[in-house]
């Protein structure tokens, strides 16, 4: 696989559990500023995939780069390279909003002044002055999630990963997150999203259906409605399910 200009890059990608294959020699990349969906059933193997993203597990076999590091060889550097928001929101509750972000800013090295700088810019971006005394605990989830969002990008990562960041999020909450996502993808950051609504699959530049462990399908909304002669991403993920 041609890994230039790529940012992530998967060639045969393995891991196993004892004899159970749960990532079984997958193939993909995804270029710079791009929105990449990445679905798949309960079991079907994502997750672990992600996780080998983030350098939490280290591959059984084949190539895996984040960034241009191996994610097998240097998992360490690569944690540092990315940022990662989980569908719980890993906030301390007893912080406040601006405690918080101080914390993870410290958490990625940056200095006091690389903190304030950062943070004000989000928080005007986010729309999270108002709230920046508050604790999480005190907040809609809408709030929370943009407060995890600013978290996890506070040291500028060209990569994102977000791992099912909607989920339990009213409609138009989760209408004005992608918004910020597009916005974050034309600033050339690239994001790695997890969903289980299938109407977001159709705002991602492309996205790998996973089942069984294998890529049952890639590319991007409109290819594979119509490599399948179907309307919508998730009658796709349907008919692939059922195969």
């Amino acid at each position: 696989m041609n890994a230039a200009g790529k940012i992530v890059v998967a060639d045969k990608l393995t891991r196993t559990f004892g004899r159970f294959t749960a990532v079984d020699s997958i193939d993909f990349a995804v270029s710079g500023g791009e929105i990449f969906g990445f679905l798949g059933a309960n079991g079907a193997g994502k997750t672990t995939t992600i996780r080998i993203l983030c350098g939490l597990l280290r591959p059984s076999s084949g190539l895996c780069l984040v960034d241009g590091i191996d994610v097998g060889r240097q998992p360490e550097r690569v944690k540092r390279r990315i940022g990662y928001m989980s569908q719980k929101f890993s906030l301390y509750e007893d912080l406040t909003v601006a405690e918080n972000l101080r914390f993870f800013g410290g958490i990625y090295g940056l200095d006091r002044e690389e903190i304030d700088s950062r943070r004000s810019e989000l928080f005007a971006k986010l729309g999270l002055t108002e709230v920046e005394r508050r604790k999480p605990a005190e907040l809609p989830l809408g709030w929370k999630q943009r407060v995890a969002l600013a978290s996890a990008v506070l040291h500028r990562p060209k990569i994102v990963f977000l791992d099912e960041p909607t989920s339990g999020v009213d409609p138009i909450s989760r209408r004005q997150f992608w918004a910020l996502i597009h916005s974050m993808a034309a600033g050339g950051t690239t994001v790695f999203v997890t969903t289980h609504y299938m109407e977001e699959a159709e705002y991602c530049d492309r996205i790998s259906i996973m089942d069984n462990g294998r890529i049952a399908a890639l590319g991007t909304p409109a290819e594979l409605k119509a490599q399948f002669d179907l309307s919508t991403v998730e009658e796709v993920f349907v008919h692939l399910l059922k195969k």
